[in-house]
């Protein structure tokens, strides 16, 4: 149905003394098209969006169009200022890219209705397909399962990422067939695939994501023992990644790989010593697993 299918990676933000590292973002974003990442989210969550600027949001969007074929290109659009979001989102349509990662207003907690004329209002103004974002634990909303339904009938709202721990909605999404599902929380890609997700948006495959790919290409092929093999394999980093809030782990373990520097925006803060270890003791278990 959609081109949003595979590992796509929701890229960290590098910093360097509090301004974006582009250094450190062009030798990251090389590293995971080398190999083998199906595509890059920019500026979601896991990139500390909230913390940029619309400035900075649309030159971390610009640096990444560069390097990477804009149909392998998601940017995240979220806000809760509708006005603000639709003068944001025709800003960014005048870049190349595959798509839009839209979640849900946050704080403001709109009702089912608002909920399904929020969606209408931005796809409607859309260029490109959007990627519909259920996460309520950030926004503060969750979709009743009609509601969902009735929003991925439009045709520019192509696929999930799902977020919204609700098994009978992605039963219903799977079961549906007018969305692609592409598994959000980590720990469930290796269910979320077998139930016929398309793929996953997966901040833990910054770290080793040639091994998600091989996962992913397992699973599509229906080499079932091997891709349990290399879930299990795959586990304690996907678990260590996620004991402290996202994505302070993940630039750890980049850091660790000397890929960027390990620098956070206020008020997130950097991994405790305790996570530093214990990311050490993971990664030299993978690396050795590797060999």
């Amino acid at each position: 149905m959609s081109s949003f299918q595979g590992i796509w990676v929701p890229l960290v933000t590098p910093f360097n003394n509090g301004a974006i590292d582009f250094v450190g973002l062009r030798r990251l974003v090389a590293h995971l098209l080398e190999k083998g990442v199906d595509g890059l989210v920019v500026c979601g969550t896991t990139a500390e969006a909230a913390a940029l600027s619309k400035q900075e949001q649309l030159a971390v969007l610009d640096a990444v169009l560069e390097q990477v074929p804009a149909q392998r290109v998601v940017m995240g659009l979220a806000g809760n200022n509708l006005t603000e979001l639709l003068h944001f989102q025709s800003e960014i349509l005048k870049r190349p890219l595959a798509g839009l990662l839209v979640p849900p207003p946050y704080y403001i907690r709109p009702s089912q209705a608002g909920l399904q004329a929020f969606f209408k209002t931005v796809a409607d103004a859309s260029s490109v397909p959007i990627i519909l974002y259920d996460i309520p634990y950030r926004t503060g909303v969750a979709f009743e399962q009609a509601t969902l339904l009735n929003i991925v009938g439009h045709e520019r709202i192509v696929a999930i990422k799902d977020c919204g721990g609700n098994q009978a909605n992605t039963l219903a999404l799977l079961a549906s067939g007018d969305v692609d599902v592409l598994c959000c929380e980590d720990h469930q890609i290796f269910n979320a695939l077998c139930l016929g997700a398309k793929g996953a948006i997966a901040a833990s495959a910054h770290v080793h994501p040639e091994r998600f790919v091989a996962l992913y290409q397992q699973l599509r092929d229906n080499q079932l023992a091997a891709g349990r093999a290399t879930f299990f394999e795959l586990l304690p980093l996907i678990q260590s990644l996620f004991i402290e809030p996202n994505p302070a782990p993940v630039k750890t373990a980049l850091a660790l790989e000397g890929l960027i520097g390990d620098e956070l925006r206020a008020p997130m803060q950097r991994s405790s010593e305790t996570m530093v270890a214990r990311l050490q003791d993971v990664l030299a278990a993978l690396n050795r697993n590797n060999r």
